[in-house]
This record gives C-alpha cells, structure tokens and sequence, in this order.
C-alpha cells in the first residue's frame, strides 16, 4: 500500500461526526476500508452502508463474521480482522487513540503506520493523538472538527433521581447487573450493554432503550467507542477500572471518550457522577467541558517484520525494540503468552520443523481468549487446534467440533450461563472462519451462527425479565407521551391500572400496592382518577345508605360494608358524640362534609 497517498487526520471529541465522515467517504469512493474498534460498531457501519449502497457491494470482516460478495467494493472490519490483501481507493482507521492501549495498542500503531489507500487514507480519533502522529507519520494533512453540542457537568445525583435518557456507565458486569436492578425497581426498567454481548444481543437491548420503553440504559465503558444513542445524560457509577494488567483511574481522555455520548447531533448533553462515585474536581470538569487533554506520549508496537524460520527466532523478531521515539514495545498479549507457554513443549517443536509450520502455529496462536479462561487452559486448546492441522489429515475433525458447539447449543439457565456459552461459541465460530483448518467451513459457520442468534435471543429474553418491569415500563411511557392510561376499580376493591393491579380499596381509603421510586409514584398517579371517582360513588352511596348499613366496631369505629369509615369520639354530651371521618385526601371537602 502506498505510503504516498494522501492521509488525513480528522481528530476531535466526541459527537463531530468523524465516523460518518468516513463512511460518506468511502462509500463516494471507487472502493474502500474502515478498520473500527468493536464488532458491535462494525456491525452497525456495515448495517448503514448496505442500506446505501446495497448488500451486493459490502464485506463484514471481524473476528467471528465473515460477509464477503463477490463484488464487494467496501469492505467494513474491526481493526484487527482487517485484510492485508485488499487494495482499495480509500482507507479509514478509527478511534486512532487505541494506538495507546496496553493490550489492543499495537495493532493500531500498525494500521496507522503502515495501512494506507491508493487515493487517500483517513486517521479518526482523539485531538490528543496529533503530536504523535506528527512525530510518526509524515506528510498528514489535519482536519479538527468542534463538537456540536454542549457537554456540561451536572453534578452527583442518586441513581432513582437520574433524569430521563440516562446512561449510567460502571465498570463491571456485576456493577451495571446491580444498577439495572435498582432502576428496575425505581423507574421501571433499564436496557443493559456490555463489551461482551453479542451483536444481535446489544442491537435488541439498545431497541428497548431507543424505542423508549426504558428510560435508562446501564453500560460498561464499550459504550463511549461510536454507538449512536439518544443519550441525554451519562452518570459514572465509577471512575476505577481493571484495564487486564490493573486497577486505575480513568483518565480524562477515557472520560471524555464516555460522557461525550450524552447529546447528539445538535442537542446539548450533561454528565455527573451516581452510585458511589466521587464528584470530579473542578479542573477535571473543566477538562472534559471544554476538551482540554494532555497529549498522548506514546503508542504501543509490535514489529510488523516476524521472521518464521523457526520457533526461537519468531520469539525473538517478536521481542525487538522500536526505533522511533514516540514508539514503546507492547506487553505480551494473549497470543505471544500462547506461543511461550507451547514453545516449552516438545512436541509442539517436532511439528515446526519449517518455517511454513511456524507461521501455522504463529496463525493458530491468534485465536482470541473470548472465554477468559486459564492461559495453559487457552494454550492446550491452541496445542489441539495446531495437532489437528499439522498431521493427518491436516483439518478439524468434524465430529470433535461438532461436539464442542453442541455444548454451547443449550438455550436454557441464567444471565451467566449464557453469557458464558456466547463467549463459547464465538470462539468456535472464529474457528469455522478459517476454511483452511476445516472442512466445509461455510456450513459450520452458519451453525456456529445459528447457535449464537439463539443463545442471544435467549440472553435478551433473561436480560428483560430481570431488568425490565415491562408494564411500568409500558406505563410510564404511554404516560411521557400523555396517552390515555385505563385505571379501573373493582367489585373487590382491586384498583387496575392498564390491567395490573396496583392497590386495593377499603372503605374510603386506598392502599398502594406499588413499590417506592419513580415507577411506583407513577403507578399510584395513574390510579388516582379511578380511585377519585370510586371515592365520590362510595360518599354518595354512604350518604343515602339506610342506618342498618353501619354498625359500631372496636374502638367506638364506624363501619359500613365491613370497612372503617369513621370513629366516635366525645361530643358535646353522651348522646351527640362526633363523628371523624375516615378517608383519603382525595376524597373531595364537598362529599368529606356530607
């Protein structure tokens, strides 16, 4: 790829529309790529450019999906799973500031260094990027975008007081399970997004949110890497996070990377703290306000130029050093973790006897760790995977497969069990997308996806039931949009709202059976003109009742129809005692004094 073409950095914050400058342009373009940092997003890229151009002319390349037409011209992929043999007209890579991350950092460093259009190529990312891509990348033309909104602090609130189109951003899976339940039981309902789900998983969770029958969503940090939401607000439940290698503060970079989600387009946001979190300091405030960042110092790499001639020395072309300052040499990742751990065995060595078979297993070693299981646990499956592909007859036994995705194939258990057997599942299904280390690939990858379409459906389903109080959630919506709410009383005294009962009357009193928070306030209001009508039907009905109707109960209490509505007290003498009634304040001072 030519490094002469024209490269351009388009850096800013968040909401300048960076990302969809690209896709316009790659898309105005002969042909073209764009490297992005999550198969959620690339999956969502991909959605909005074959509804422009068609499906006929659109490849998804990521780890665990392959769509590649015959005549595909643009080609959308996470960053890693982009194609080295692809020559196109226009290259983009996002969220460029990734290049500085301990464990994805290098493989950025390259595209950026190395990846280039024939036409032009297009540098997404973080105004704090440019001094090292000055430092590294000659020649760069730079485009600085301004946000198009306001981004104001809006202090500490409690989560049941977060505003409307919330997202509320922790730093864990347990953490946003434990705020969606909270706000379940306050305010009806949260969608939940995590780094994990998988696409159709995340796309039926942001539906319920973008389609407001759930006012808040609860995340993890993967939400401020380019998914569009109509955010108004973003809470952090914290400010700690465990980045693979540690627990630390965010920095002002990464904060700003997730408040700038609330406002979109021209509508200003806001962004606060909840939960536990401490308020920011004012200068952290007036950073994230008003962009300000220190500049990134350096970015992470791994050579580019292995060598394959035999274990030893892939090991060691794997260990070089950078030469150029603003260069620092990545940690071991996954991979490289991988390739030491079997380089210790004996057997491994045998089957690498040529630098053809180093590269196979150097191939074999980029499986991902999506399960988040043991390292030796990781590299023994590796070690099976190269044996099957290494000796005769050189594939993946069908039925051993087959029997590794059956395990995953169950749809029933918790959040937990799901979650676990997608991750499962996404492992095989990056296997099934390497044709060369199994047979009739294509029909294994449409397994695998039918396995994870199910096992996501499923996930969405637990995922709603535990965080979704769907009738309030339906209730508070048709009230937000002043529809008409049906609330009747029944012959028992039950109170219905849309059908859901939400209290009782006795007498002239009624008793909420909604719970605390938002949601149960707007339950009992939407009950309210049934209950004020039944009050006045019953104080008419008490006033015209004939005196056999009532009876005097324990406590000199006055009862009618086996319910208190009143109580004696003393009068002016033994035979004119008073008379206190016993009602609600809805009851109107009209019927109270009749």
């Amino acid at each position: 790829m030519s490094s002469a073409a024209k490269i351009t950095a388009v850096l800013g914050p968040t909401n300048t529309g960076k990302t969809h400058l690209a896709v316009e342009q790659m898309l105005a373009a002969r042909s073209g790529m764009i490297g992005l940092p999550l198969r959620l997003l690339a999956r969502e890229i991909y959605d909005r450019a074959t509804a422009i151009v068609g499906p006929n002319a659109v490849a998804l390349i990521t780890g665990e999906e392959k769509i590649v037409p015959v005549d595909t011209r643009y080609w959308v992929c996470t960053v890693e799973a982009m194609p080295s043999d692809v020559d196109v007209s226009f290259m983009a890579i996002d969220e460029v500031q990734l290049a500085t991350d301990f464990e994805r950092g290098h493989v950025f460093t390259d595209r950026i260094l190395h990846w280039r259009g024939r036409d032009k190529t297009m540098l997404l990312g973080a105004q704090t990027m440019r001094a090292l891509i000055e430092r590294l990348v000659p020649g760069v033309r730079y485009e600085s975008r301004p946000r198009l909104s306001v981004l104001s602090y809006a202090g500490q609130k409690k989560i049941s007081r977060l505003p409307r189109r919330s997202a509320t951003v922790a730093f864990s899976a347990e953490a946003v399970y434990g705020i969606a339940e909270l706000i379940r039981r306050q305010r009806g309902g949260a969608a939940v997004v995590l780094g994990a789900l998988s696409p159709r998983t995340r796309n039926a969770q942001v539906a319920l949110y973008q389609n407001r029958d759930v006012d808040h969503i609860v995340a993890t940090d993967a939400i401020g890497m380019g998914l569009n939401m109509d955010i108004d607000h973003v809470a952090f439940a914290a400010a700690r996070k465990f980045d693979g290698f540690q627990y630390r503060d965010l920095s002002a970079p990464e904060l700003a990377q997730i408040a700038g989600r609330a406002g979109r387009y021209m509508n200003d946001g806001t962004f606060g703290v909840t939960g536990q979190a401490q308020p920011f300091e004012p200068e952290m405030i007036d950073r994230l306000e008003n962009h300000r960042f220190e500049p990134a110092r350096v970015m992470q790499w791994r050579s580019p130029n292995l060598s394959f001639a035999s274990l030893d020395e892939l090991r060691s072309s794997l260990s070089a050093a950078p030469r150029q300052q603003g260069l620092t040499r990545a940690q071991p990742s996954a991979d490289i973790e991988a390739l030491e751990f079997l380089n210790r065995d004996p057997e491994v060595h045998d089957l690498t006897p040529t630098p053809a078979d180093v590269k196979r297993l150097w191939d074999v070693c980029q499986i991902p760790d999506y399960r988040n299981i043991s390292g030796a646990e990781h590299a023994n499956l590796i070690r099976r995977v190269f044996k099957f592909i290494t000796t005769s007859p050189g594939q993946i036994p069908e039925d051993w497969f087959a029997r590794q995705l059956s395990h995953c194939a169950r749809t029933q258990g918790d959040i937990d069990t799901l979650s676990t057997r997608i991750a499962h599942v996404r492992t095989w299904t990056f296997i099934a997308n390497r044709p060369e280390w199994i047979d009739d690939a294509v029909h294994w990858q449409d397994r695998a996806r039918e396995i994870e379409d199910s096992l996501s459906d499923a996930l969405h389903e637990r995922l709603t039931q535990r965080f979704v109080d769907r009738r309030t959630a339906v209730l508070m919506k048709r009230m937000h949009q002043k529809e008409e709410i049906m609330s009747s009383v029944e012959q028992d005294g039950a109170v219905l709202v849309e059908g859901e009962r939400v209290g009782h009357m006795t007498g002239l009193c009624f008793q909420s059976d909604a719970a605390d928070g938002s949601a149960g306030k707007a339950m009992r209001a939407a009950a309210m003109k049934a209950v004020a009508e039944e009050l006045q039907a019953r104080a008419q009905s008490l006033t015209a009742a004939p005196d056999p109707d009532f009876s005097v109960g324990d406590g000199a209490t006055i009862v009618w129809h086996g319910a208190a509505i009143g109580r004696l007290r003393a009068g002016t003498s033994p035979l004119k005692p008073e008379i206190s009634v016993v009602a609600d304040d809805q009851l109107s001072a009209t019927d109270h004094d009749s």
